[in-house]
């Protein structure tokens, strides 16, 4: 069977079980090279060829994930309404995998038979290929018996589903007439649809029954609650009438006989036949309205006559009052009953049976007010199958209303004949004795609590678990662990904080990346399913697996794996690497103390670079504590004026004048002693810190530099004074805006950015540059050489100078391979107009060779050593 046919059987298949089992949802769908929009009513749309979520899904509604082998297959979302069943999911989720342009040898046709509707897949020439296991059990047929047999000896006694087929394999799309099937003794109605498949050179017709006998047996029981004394019908929308209470039959004139089928107008109960006034009512009714009037009967008097829509589609009612009834409440109570608008009421009289019914409660128990009226309630419920539970679910008896203890408040589960369940508040009031005996009658009012109780429910959902993902949160996995029960043997937990995702996040947009937080939630959720475990989310992209039965090193190579397939954002694959940290309980501790350890190795991870992992050990604890802590002095060291710049000298090769002073940052800690940068820049880069030393820096360097100008007069009028820059740091919403007032005031510092920040070639980097330029910054790339390079940087940013890394003058003089790349780095530079300073340089030997392969200035202890404010006036003084 060709792919093309394949995938056009699956979309049929896909919409019919929506149609059954969700006919609210929307699934997204991966088919062969292509993404589909498949919805329960209309033809599959083509959604293009990612399978990329619309951003409203994020924002509302439930989506529901389809994986298979960490694969995502489709995305199913519903606006509200009830839950998707796991079952359909399942089912959505084998015909996907199955249907995969990468499953060879899987007979798509073949997973028909496991449809849970009753479906038959048809060829061209109407022969049976495939049928469903419910459609064998409808028939009580073998497979053996079915397959092969022409559709036309199939239904030989089925006319118009015979009719519908051949138009179905004409090419149209036909909904067969609903039909009885007899099986096991039983009577069933059968509705169903025919609908064309094409694919390459072949073709077919899939045939779907949907078991409808419920809705049959229901419009009987709601026939048979006609059988009551106040005038009242149910009408087609056309006016015709279908059934009629025997209320209504009896305003006839004593010769005429019921005329049903006829339009209500030509009852001759009603003067002036056919009677505009109550055509006027049906029209108005039809299109949507609601409609009262007083008319005018043939035996004298008139009748108030009311028309309206039903709940049910192409139905109307019609209902009439001709004064004071036996047994119907008084105009007061009717009133009382009436300002409860607001729930479902009923009122009772002390024979148990309803003499009024508000609109709301006729809606909830789905049948119009009209039928209800004089009838038993008990009875009522009964036979159109209402039963009554305990919020725990046990089965109620439906009360003797004239037994119940008055007043009574109780919540209770109301399940209904369309198969909902409600959960209700039910109260019994006793509203005094005038419609007649020595109890009176009694007011039965439903509220409504289900939206209240999901709302909690929701709330505790949410509580629980991640909007995004659907997967736990923090608070659920904790208790999922055992809260502060001890822990379960063998509960290893795994922690894991993707590499590089707010960069990611920048470069993809939200939408797409939220996409890749979804695919890596549900690689992770089926990892977890596998050992019986739990998948979290911890945070934005952090999550956590608690993996049963695994140890440390079993359960981080398994979650490597799982994240080893790249991820799919819009048109293109993205590898992804995670820090990881795992833990294992140790007996006697908290359930939940795992996640604390692993998250504790999952931070020594991350300091460890990109795609780094770590097994918890108790002294990690002590390392974590002490970032902490310096973390915590680090946000009082400017305030206690704890920082400090050193300047190292850059001296001119040609002619051995101070040019330059690059200035290192350096953080008197009052235990630890001075810490550079890499002890604490890492710490402060993640939270605001990184800005307020920034500007610190900024402006201790431009102080210094005005100092030397002042001090030092016209030798040294133009000192220049350069510091590192993160144009990360700057690239943030405060990063340069914090720093604008202080460099346009006052010049800005020469500045040198990292080689590997100018890998990324974007209009954002340039125009950064760009800017800085313009407030008369000289820009020097720093650490030239060493790691990630962009030759093409060179000429793209505007640069003025090159500085080499200490690597590549280390083993200056005495290597030859050294000597060369130098020697060609410094050509290079020159021949692009920019200036090369040497960085680390120790030895006077080097300053000679540097000298020698035509270098423009160096710095390093050849020189001078890093040095203070003040030191730094008077080595400047003495040279």
């Amino acid at each position: 069977m060709s792919p093309a046919a394949t995938f056009s059987a699956v979309q049929t298949a896909l919409s019919d079980l929506l149609r059954v089992h969700a006919p609210q949802a929307v699934l997204l769908a991966q088919l062969g090279e292509e993404v589909l929009r498949v919805q329960a009513h209309g033809p599959a749309e083509a959604a293009g060829p990612d399978l990329v979520p619309p951003d409203e899904w994020f924002e509302r509604g439930d989506m529901v994930w389809l994986t298979r082998d960490g694969a995502l297959l489709g995305l199913l979302w519903t606006d509200g309404g009830p839950p998707v069943p796991d079952a359909a999911v399942q089912v959505l989720t084998m015909l996907l995998a199955a249907a995969r342009l990468d499953g060879q040898g899987r007979e798509t046709e073949v997973l028909v038979t496991q449809l849970p509707v009753a479906t038959a897949w048809l060829t061209g020439e109407l022969l049976v290929r495939k049928v469903s296991r419910p459609f064998l059990e409808l028939f009580e047929l073998s497979e053996a018996e079915v397959t092969g047999r022409s559709v036309q000896e199939l239904f030989a006694d089925r006319p118009g589903w015979l009719g519908a087929v051949q138009q179905a394999g004409a090419g149209r799309s036909v909904r067969l007439p609903d039909e009885q099937v007899t099986r096991g003794g039983e009577t069933l109605w059968m509705r169903g649809e025919a609908r064309p498949y094409y694919g390459a050179a072949s073709a077919g017709v899939m045939l779907t029954l949907q078991d409808v006998t419920g809705e049959y047996e229901r419009a009987a029981r709601v026939a048979a609650l006609l059988d009551t004394d106040l005038p009242a019908a149910l009408l087609s929308d056309s006016g015709a009438v279908l059934q009629a209470s025997h209320g209504l039959k009896e305003l006839l004139p004593a010769a005429a006989a019921p005329a049903t089928g006829a339009p209500l107008w030509v009852w001759p109960c009603f003067a002036d036949v056919p009677s505009e006034p109550v055509r006027d009512l049906v029209r108005l009714a039809a299109t949507g309205g609601a409609a009262r009037a007083e008319v005018e009967l043939a035996s004298g008097g008139t009748l108030a006559l009311s028309v309206r829509r039903t709940s049910e589609p192409g139905l109307l009612v019609a209902q009439g009052e001709t004064g004071a009834q036996s047994g119907r409440a008084p105009l007061g109570v009717m009133n009382q009953v009436l300002s409860l608008s607001e729930d479902a009421t009923i009122l009772v009289d002390h024979a148990g049976r309803a003499q009024l019914v508000s609109e709301r409660a006729a809606t909830l128990l789905g049948v119009e007010a009209a039928r209800l009226v004089g009838l038993a309630v008990s009875r009522v419920m009964s036979e159109l199958g209402v039963r009554l539970f305990t919020p725990a679910g046990e089965p109620m008896a439906l009360p003797d209303w004239k037994e119940v203890p008055l007043p009574l408040r109780q919540e209770i589960l109301l399940a209904l004949p369309d198969g909902t369940v409600r959960q209700m508040e039910l109260r019994v009031t006793g509203v005094g004795g005038e419609a007649g005996g020595s109890r009176g009658s009694v007011l039965l009012t439903l509220r409504d609590l289900t939206a209240l109780r999901r709302a909690q429910a929701k709330i505790r959902h949410d509580a629980r678990h991640d909007s995004l993902t659907g997967l736990l949160n923090r608070t659920g996995l904790r208790e999922a662990l055992g809260g502060a029960a001890p822990a379960a043997q063998g509960q290893t937990v795994v922690g894991l904080d993707l590499d590089g995702f707010t960069e990611l996040n920048a470069a993809l947009g939200r939408t797409a990346c939220d996409r890749l937080l979804i695919q890596v939630a549900a690689r992770l959720n089926d990892l977890a399913a596998e050992v019986r475990g739990q998948a979290a989310r911890l945070a934005d992209d952090s999550f956590a697996l608690s993996l049963p039965g695994l140890d440390a090193q079993s359960a981080l190579d398994r979650v490597e794996a799982a994240l080893d397939v790249p991820l799919r954002a819009g048109s293109r694959d993205v590898a992804i690497t995670a820090a990881l940290g795992v833990a294992t309980p140790i007996p006697g501790q908290p359930g939940d103390a795992a996640l604390t350890d692993a998250e504790v190795a999952l931070q020594h991870a991350k300091r460890q670079g990109r795609a780094q992992r770590s097994v918890f050990d108790p002294a990690l604890r002590a390392q974590v504590a002490r970032a902490y802590e310096l973390e915590e002095a680090l946000r009082g060291a400017l305030d206690k004026d704890q920082f400090t710049l050193l300047y190292q000298p850059a001296v001119s090769l040609r002619t051995g004048r101070a040019l330059s002073a690059e200035a290192l940052l350096r953080w008197n800690h009052p235990t630890l002693g001075v810490l550079s940068p890499s002890a604490f820049l890492e710490l402060a880069s993640r939270s605001e810190l990184i800005a307020h030393i920034s500007e610190w820096v900024v402006q201790e360097a431009v102080l210094g530099r005005q100092s030397v100008r002042a001090a030092l007069g016209e030798r040294f009028q133009d000192w220049a004074v350069s510091v590192n820059l993160s144009l990360e740091e700057l690239r943030r919403a405060a990063g340069l805006r914090r720093l604008l007032p202080l460099l346009s005031a006052e010049g800005a510092p020469d500045i040198e950015v990292a080689a590997g920040s100018l890998l990324d070639h974007s209009q954002e980097t340039l125009a950064l540059l760009e800017q800085l330029r313009s407030l008369g910054a000289r820009l020097s790339v720093d650490d030239f050489g060493e790691g990630e390079t962009s030759l093409s940087a060179l000429t793209r940013f505007p640069l003025s100078a090159v500085k080499l890394h200490p690597s590549l003058t280390t083993r200056l003089p005495g290597d030859e391979k050294s000597v060369t790349l130098v020697q060609a780095t410094i050509d290079l530079a020159h021949r692009l107009g920019l200036q090369v300073v040497a960085v680390g340089v120790e030895h006077q030997a080097q300053l000679d060779m540097l000298r020698d392969l035509g270098c423009d200035a160096a710095q390093g202890y050849a020189i001078t050593p890093p040095l203070p404010g003040p030191e730094l006036m008077d080595w400047l003084r003495q040279h």
